[in-house]
């Protein structure tokens, strides 16, 4: 049996180089040495015949063994591989700077370009990326391996992706987010869900709930996975979420921080819509400036953006584009729906009518039904089948989606029977809503505004100076611009925002009132003579 190389090496052709010399020094030292053999070994390894004869040479002169001088090489101290650190990967400033201290191999002083191949030689490409931008910068270098071929519901990645595009949401420039479900071994996106801004846990069971169902507008795919792979989001690793995952025996697999290679089919996707669908879109948040324009940025005008009812038209159109006309290399160039199409595994469905509390958040105690409806948040809601099961002591839960407040879904506290849904008695009418978000806005703003003033009010600026001494100040007020400016914000601003029902009471004055008189046959209480 032949021996196995070391575990660790070194793997290098400098012991094959020494055997086949070897072999050449006893053909010499039988007489059969001959010309084929040295243009044999000289073909082997890429060099010629005199090359050869040099390396038997230098065996004869190590008593027959092949022994390569190399060649000396600079090497860095620790002193300058902390002054590559403390540069963040300069090696220029790095070399300035041990030359200034000395700390360079001399005389003869070292070269910068001999440096720069020291530094090459012994550190590698991801290294010098840690010194010069960190370690998300040293893991661009890193080298992941693939996962196993599995079957379709193996194995689930989501994900959350803010859309590089601005969008027109009721008149306000906003960035969408979609959440989505994408099969890891077909690449076929199951379920997924947009909302006009940042996501929380109901984007999340309304994603679920599009990816397990099947059929109708939730596309043919989807089913109950066996696992899902997801990363440290708090929205995912909510109790909601996991419950909801969990409910039919999901695997919950939560990946450790900054590992994407870890659930690379959906980074795979994120970067996918990006270059396929964002950036052919107006209002691209990454698009270059021209040359003319003196911004760093491109500015889109309200009228020039896609309202977000077209912008989910059209992710939902690149979904269906994914899925069936795009092919990937790794599925053997087919497109993901004929790769789950081509899966024989069994697909565990579930009944839409069973899903319809699994993406619903249940509150604590039951609550009763009154004549005014069920009383929760601050407001009650009532619902048409209500009618005639009022003041009877009747008991429900509630369920409602995260974050939707003005619609419950509400069972019976004893049997968990579905009774309805309810709706917010007092529910404002969309205009109401919109005036009100108005308002909200113009009150943020108007604070806002007043914080500024005040940061840049407070802001030192100085003077610019061309000698090492301290800098003047500039924004020096008078003395008068600095009492107005103080009454402005220990006065009137107080006044302006008091609240009168907090104000102190004044005591009340001593002749309003008559203290009672003490009767005769009550003791004093005794006095304490003072300290």
């Amino acid at each position: 049996m032949a021996a196995t190389p070391p575990p660790n090496g070194p793997y290098d052709l400098t012991s094959l180089r020494n055997a086949s010399i070897q072999r050449l020094l006893r053909l010499r030292h039988d007489s059969r040495l001959t010309t084929a053999a040295l243009r044999g070994v000289s073909e082997v390894f890429q060099v010629s015949p005199r090359t050869v004869r040099r390396w038997m040479d230098n065996a004869d002169a190590h008593d027959g063994t092949y022994t390569p001088q190399g060649r000396s090489h600079f090497t860095l101290t620790p002193a300058m591989h902390d002054a590559l650190t403390r540069w963040c990967g300069n090696v220029t400033a790095a070399y300035r700077e041990l030359t200034r201290d000395g700390l360079l191999n001399g005389p003869p002083s070292v070269a910068l370009a001999t440096f720069h191949r020291a530094v090459h030689r012994e550190l590698s490409p991801g290294q010098r990326a840690a010194l010069r931008g960190g370690e998300k910068a040293r893991r661009r270098h890193d080298v992941h391996g693939q996962r196993p071929p599995s079957f379709r519901n193996e194995a689930w990645e989501t994900d959350h992706v803010e859309a590089s595009v601005w969008v027109n949401v009721e008149g306000q420039p906003s960035k969408p987010w979609i959440t989505w479900f994408i099969d890891h071994a077909t690449a076929v996106i199951c379920g997924l869900a947009i909302t006009p801004h940042t996501p929380s846990r109901e984007a999340i069971l309304a994603a679920v709930r599009d990816a397990v169902l099947c059929g109708d507008h939730h596309r043919p795919f989807g089913g109950i996975p066996a696992l899902v792979r997801v990363d440290n989001g708090r929205d995912f690793l909510s109790p909601t979420v996991e419950n909801a995952l969990k409910a039919f025996g999901t695997e919950l697999i939560v990946l450790p921080p900054n590992s994407p290679h870890l659930k690379g089919t959906v980074e795979s996707l994120n970067a996918a819509v990006k270059h396929t669908l964002f950036m052919g879109l107006p209002g691209y948040t990454h698009a270059p400036a021209s040359r003319r324009d003196k911004r760093t940025t491109v500015t889109w005008d309200i009228d020039e953006l896609l309202h977000y009812e077209a912008f989910v038209t059209l992710v939902l159109q690149w979904v269906d584009w994914w899925n069936h006309e795009h092919t990937i290399a790794r599925l053997h160039r087919r497109t993901p729906a004929q790769a789950w199409q081509a899966d024989p595994t069994p697909i565990d469905t579930v009944d839409p009518l069973i899903l319809h509390t699994y993406t619903l958040e249940r509150h604590g105690p039951p609550l009763t039904i009154t004549s005014k409806g069920v009383h929760w948040k601050g407001a009650y809601y009532v619902g048409d089948w209500m009618h005639g099961h009022s003041n009877a002591g009747e008991q429900v839960h509630l369920r409602h989606e995260p974050h939707h407040y003005h619609q419950v879904e509400l069972y019976d506290a004893d049997t968990g029977r579905y009774r309805g849904p309810a709706t917010r008695a007092d529910e404002m009418t969309p205009q109401q809503a919109r005036e009100l978000r108005r308002a909200w806005q113009r009150e943020a703003d108007h604070f806002a505004s007043k914080r500024n003033k005040a940061r840049k009010n407070a802001r030192a600026r100085y003077a610019a100076t061309s000698t090492p001494a301290p800098p003047p100040l500039l924004n020096r007020l008078t003395a008068q611009e600095a009492a107005a400016q103080l009454r402005d914000l220990q006065a009137g601003n107080l006044a302006a925002e008091a609240r009168p029902d907090l104000l102190p009471r004044p005591k009340p004055a001593s002749d309003r009132w008559t203290a009672p008189k003490a009767d005769a046959d009550t003791p004093k209480p005794p006095t304490q003579e003072k300290p």
